[in-house]
């Protein structure tokens, strides 16, 4: 029997519970993996409430990022075996797999063998980060050097991976945060200029900071209302992407903003990346290339043990971390 994490009901963390049951054999074009870390994200809490892009049949596993050992591969898996260390890519649909546990079963396309270098903690802490923040600002968005990007949520492990990326990249990390309390985690975090959105006007800093020429893009988990002001903070056609709903309130179109600057504004999920598989493959050399350089590196903000699921789901929605929140197995 298995130590699975799942929940009955959708709500806050308190709905999480570790449930004992038997996985069986992962079926043709799975694996099995025992695992020794989880990577919390956002996108998990969402789901547990009932907020995510996808609703959860009840009874629901969870979790998108776990590091182990593989222990067991279905038919049709040939390039991993019993034994190899690998984490897991968010590849898949958490109504159809979750991986909060002592073991999981996912899908053999959304399991990757990490880096020797890499800690369990670390290893189950890069895909989402690096991967959602790879689609937009490389993928996507194609940020050179010396353009200026506006990342919001900037203590996230998201937000940290897009300053790392820009970075890599010798762009300029905007770091947008509410107040100045995490202003001295983000310098050393490799953000070049932090703003306080509670504290100071976003437009008229980056205004500032771009000499009036505004940021080439803005990358926001946050929406709502605070748009408007990514919008007035952006330069001539720049691009506002949109991959979040944090603020849980409505999020108005900056019309005159688009208009006068030939915005573009544009939805967009970790999938982009993970469901194409040409895709997938040029971000996971990425993401390689960036841990092997040392250019990226995880920053994990708290630990929390298994037993702890509920208190470690409380501390991801208390917005206090700067980094990952990782559980232990």
């Amino acid at each position: 029997m298995s130590r699975i994490v799942r929940f009955h009901r959708t709500g806050g963390p308190e709905v999480l519970q570790i449930d004992e049951i038997d996985l069986g054999a992962p079926g043709p074009g799975e694996v099995k993996m025992k695992v020794h870390a989880l990577g919390l994200n956002r996108a998990e809490a969402m789901y547990r409430a009932g907020a995510y892009l996808e609703q959860p049949n009840v009874p629901s596993r969870l979790g998108y990022e776990a590091s182990g050992i593989v222990e067991a591969v279905g038919s049709g898996v040939t390039d991993l075996k019993p034994g190899d260390v690998v984490s897991t890519i968010p590849a898949f649909s958490l109504n159809q797999y979750g991986v909060y546990g002592d073991t999981t079963i996912v899908p053999a396309h959304a399991v990757a063998k990490h880096p020797t270098s890499l800690s369990f903690a670390e290893a189950a802490s890069i895909w989402m980060q690096y991967l959602t923040a790879y689609g937009a600002l490389v993928q996507i968005g194609n940020l050179a050097k010396g353009e200026a990007v506006i990342i919001t949520a900037a203590s996230s492990s998201v937000g940290l991976a897009a300053i790392q990326i820009a970075n890599s990249l010798g762009a300029i990390p905007i770091a947008a945060t509410r107040t100045s309390a995490k202003r001295a985690a983000l310098v050393e975090a490799g953000a070049a200029h932090v703003i306080a959105t509670e504290e100071q006007d976003i437009a008229a800093e980056v205004m500032k900071i771009t000499g009036k020429k505004g940021a080439r893009m803005a990358f926001d988990p946050v929406c709502g209302p605070g748009v408007e002001a990514l919008a007035g903070a952006l330069g001539d056609q720049g691009i506002l992407f949109l991959y979040g709903a944090l603020a849980g309130a409505p999020t108005p179109f900056p019309l005159f903003s688009a208009l006068s600057k030939n915005l573009t504004l544009r939805g967009y999920t970790l999938f982009a990346v993970t469901g194409d598989a040409g895709h997938m493959e040029r971000g996971k050399r990425f993401v390689f290339d960036g841990l092997a350089s040392g250019h990226f590196k995880p920053i994990i903000a708290k630990t929390f043990p298994l037993e702890q699921i509920v208190e470690s789901h409380r501390y991801l929605e208390s917005n206090a971390q700067v980094g990952k929140v990782v559980v232990t197995v």
